[in-house]
């Protein structure tokens, strides 16, 4: 049980949890306006990017640890391929190429787990059956990037934060709240056109792609998301400018609409030509004053930022800096969730974007086995933090709309984000 020491109005945990996810969107604001709007702004500019250059070398030289060596069939992968979005995409693991992964990379016996339900699973057969019967039974399709999968503890992989948000085990699995459903924020209800998701006034969530570099086990928009499973039959959004066009008319003829999320699967499945495409048209509609364009791929292929074969981040730098010139907010929001996502590829990804100017959020979910703890949501705020990425939310979704295995109860929420404000004060 997390200490807790005094007990006081929920008022004041609301303002010192939002003095905290501020933070460093104040700190981010001062350095932006310091160098941005200062009289010999050019010099400043220029002085700035070879300081946050200067410091990221340095540091990364020192971290820059290949620590996808640990994968048998990556031991020899030099930084650059690595890094490369091609060799990300092209070593992606699905669930056909799941059971050979598994067989290389795990040891023939693994490191015992703290999960009652998981402490059976002792070899490398045993996880591998499991986690094969856990699949016929998953909403979502497994397909891991390389980067993602070499962040797991392969030795532990039982207890593992990053296994556990991406890789089920059968023997994990709980019975669902009966209320449960696969589309649990019912958005299919709330949708006035196929593709666009309008439940809150002045903003609308924009259902560009069913597509995403990684399925997480926790999705709340399986139905829709990912390639159909054993389980699920799914009612996909995928790229369609006929579709899109119908989302834009909506939108331009809506004018209680300002702010849109460009989201469903996830916009790094976006290329940069529709990425150009759906920020210009709504950079072009008068009433749309800010958009956000959805994406984990920060968290579990970092390496598309740095990558200059690919135009991707180039176009997400060049709309920011359109809307920022009339006087519109372009931002980038992603979705880590442990420390342990973060890599050195990670740090100078954001620190790309942080330089040339592009505002990064983060909105991570506090979930059961993952980061339900104060150490852990501590550690990952600060690191966020100390990358230039706002930590701006932690949704923390009840039993009806996420799957058992991964809810926490409500005391124990409330403990944890008030343990992690008073901890970071």
């Amino acid at each position: 049980m997390v200490s807790f020491s005094y007990s006081p109005s929920f008022s004041h945990y609301r303002g010192k949890l939002w003095h905290v996810a501020q933070r460093s969107d104040m700190l981010n604001s001062a350095a932006f306006n310091a160098v941005h709007h200062s009289r010999s702004s050019s010099r400043l500019c220029s002085t700035f990017y070879r300081a946050q250059q200067y410091t990221y070398s340095a540091q990364t030289e020192k971290e820059k640890e290949r620590y996808w060596n640990i994968i048998p069939a990556w031991k020899n992968v030099e930084c650059e391929e690595f890094v490369s979005y091609r060799f990300q995409l092209r070593n992606t693991v699905n669930h056909a190429k799941l059971t050979k992964f598994l067989i290389d990379v795990l040891p023939d016996a693994l490191a015992s787990s703290d999960n009652p339900q998981l402490q059976h699973i002792r070899t490398k057969h045993d996880f591998i059956e499991d986690a094969n019967s856990g699949l016929e039974l998953a909403p979502m399709a497994v397909r891991l990037t390389p980067h993602i999968l070499s962040r797991i503890n392969w030795a532990a992989p039982l207890d593992d934060p990053i296994r556990r948000q991406f890789l089920p085990l059968k023997s994990s699995i709980l019975e669902d709240h009966k209320s449960l459903t696969l589309d649990s924020l019912d958005e299919e209800a709330d949708s006035p056109v196929p593709g666009l998701v309008h439940r809150y006034p002045g903003r609308a969530l924009f259902l560009a792609t069913s597509i995403c570099p990684v399925y997480c086990r926790f999705c709340t928009r399986s139905y829709a998301v990912g390639a159909p499973t054993e389980t699920v039959s799914k009612s996909p959004q995928k790229p369609s400018r006929k579709r899109w066009e119908t989302v834009f008319q909506h939108i331009e003829k809506d004018h209680s609409l300002r702010d849109i999320i460009i989201s469903d699967g996830d916009a790094y499945y976006l290329s940069a030509e529709d990425l150009r495409e759906i920020g210009e048209r709504l950079l072009g509609i008068p009433h749309i004053l800010r958009f956000r364009f959805a994406s984990k791929g920060l968290a579990v292929a970092p390496g598309r930022i740095l990558d200059q074969t690919d135009p991707w981040a180039s176009t997400l730098i060049d709309l920011s800096n359109q809307g920022r010139r009339i006087g519109k907010q372009v931002c980038l929001h992603t979705h880590i969730n442990h420390p342990n996502e973060i890599t050195w590829i990670t740090r100078s990804a954001a620190n790309h974007l942080f330089a040339n100017g592009v505002i990064v959020r983060n909105q991570s979910v506090l979930l059961r086995g993952v980061n339900d703890d104060v150490e852990t949501m501590g550690n990952l705020i600060r690191s966020l933090s100390e990358i230039n990425i706002q930590p701006v939310s932690n949704s923390s979704l009840p039993c009806h709309v996420l799957p058992n295995f991964f809810t926490t109860p409500h005391l124990t929420k409330i403990q944890i984000l008030a343990n992690v404000v008073f901890s970071l004060s």
